[in-house]
């Protein structure tokens, strides 16, 4: 590949992953089967557009299969949204160069739910945090945090560098976590990542949960994996008879004893609820979003909104990926919503909308209520006073626009 033998787009593509290998310390690549990737305008700009196209001319073709990660514009909603169309344009021209390049554009940050599960010990490039941290603990799959680049370059190549999490001595746990708390909503779990995500920022500390009186749902550890990636920059967590690699405490410790032993109570789950500040008290945007929401999640929703509305002046948005949407369109769960008044917006996340701080500016969004500990944490650089709330508070405060 170096020499050039599979032509030039694969030659810069290895060389881009030398580059990276030897920074990380690797000492050879490892096959790869899927890479996930994030391909869109808001994040990438004119630039990553230019590079996009020179790829396409140098005959870039994905060499296993690829899917995308949730982008910036509906474009059924773009134009109410108030988003710019000229980059709405280049979002159209990106998404084709992706598909002329064999990328399957799923535009999705839940693909472990929706498209592809990876089984234990398959390694995967993965480039959206949520999607790795899931793939690490859930399937006992092996990715890192693959840049945009380096996600590309995977695709390409078919492998990548063979470091952090494709090593055993980084999927030991590091510490432990006692659940004494009932997390029975999602918004829970995503607290509960944010409690231990934010005590420990670093990509190499690996949780091991123990002790929960129940069996946690894929939504469940969904909430938790991104929450302990946004807050503490995580890359895996063990969950002690849940997780593949988690037998026992011991089998996830790998043998060593834990630098910290934690205990997580209800009254520690209710303290991060009351440390959001409810700003001007203004209740006229709730999102779900941050991640997408699973098909479950959409119907759990519509069973909550059945018979209620947005009142007029505020907006709920809801976000998922195209075939979830069009599952809960024949199931009935989607009309549910859009009577209710609930805009669904397809294979986008509401964080990285196009244009999103002159659209808070134009609606005079000060205040933004989800149930969504990630999405919280994340979207504070437009400038929105977040809260998090259980999933049946952000419906009241939906329909209400009381906020408590």
């Amino acid at each position: 590949m170096l020499a050039g033998a599979r032509g030039e787009a694969v030659r810069r593509a290895i060389a881009y992953q030398i580059e990276v290998g030897d920074f990380c310390g690797a000492r050879r690549f490892v096959p790869v089967t899927n890479v996930h990737m994030m391909g869109d305008i808001e994040v990438m700009g004119d630039g990553g557009l230019e590079f996009l196209r020179e790829e396409l001319r140098l005959g870039a073709r994905c060499a296993v299969s690829t899917t995308t990660n949730a982008r910036c514009i509906d474009f059924a909603h773009c134009r109410r949204l108030g988003q710019d169309q000229t980059e709405a344009g280049k979002e159209m021209e990106l998404i084709a160069c992706l598909q002329a390049m064999d990328v399957i554009t799923t535009d999705t940050c839940i693909n472990y739910q929706t498209v592809y599960q990876p089984h234990l010990g398959e390694r995967v490039a993965w480039g959206d945090t949520g999607t790795v941290i899931y793939a690490n603990s859930v399937f006992g799959a092996r990715s890192n945090f693959e840049s945009g680049p380096a996600a590309l370059a995977a695709a390409l190549t078919g492998r990548t560098p063979e470091y952090g999490f494709h090593l055993d001595e980084h999927r030991r746990g590091g510490f432990t976590v006692r659940l004494d708390a009932a997390l029975d909503d999602l918004a829970d779990w995503g607290a509960l990542g944010k409690l231990v995500g934010e005590a420990h920022q670093s990509y190499y500390a690996v949780p091991v949960f123990h002790g929960y009186r129940g069996t946690p749902t894929a939504d469940a550890l969904k909430h938790l994996g991104a929450a302990l990636a946004s807050y503490g920059s995580m890359g895996m967590f063990h969950f002690v008879g849940v997780t593949p690699e988690a037998a026992s405490v011991e089998v996830a410790m790998g043998g060593r004893a834990p630098m910290e032993s934690l205990v997580i109570s209800d009254s520690d789950i209710e303290s991060v609820y009351a440390a959001y500040g409810l700003g001007d008290r203004d209740a006229r945007l709730v999102v779900f979003s941050g991640p997408q929401q699973s098909l479950l999640e959409m119907k759990y929703l519509a069973e909550l909104f059945a018979g209620r509305h947005v009142p007029a002046g505020s907006s709920c948005f809801v976000t998922t990926n195209g075939g979830v949407l069009a599952q809960a369109r024949r199931l009935g769960y989607a009309r549910t919503l859009e009577e209710a008044g609930v805009t669904l917006l397809q294979g986008v996340c509401f964080y990285i909308l196009q244009n999103l701080s002159p659209i808070r500016v134009a609606n005079g969004w000060s205040n933004m209520v989800s149930n969504s500990a990630k999405i919280v944490n994340i979207i504070g650089a437009h400038r929105f006073n977040t809260i998090l709330r259980r999933t049946a508070e952000c419906v009241d405060i939906a329909c209400t626009g009381v906020l408590r």
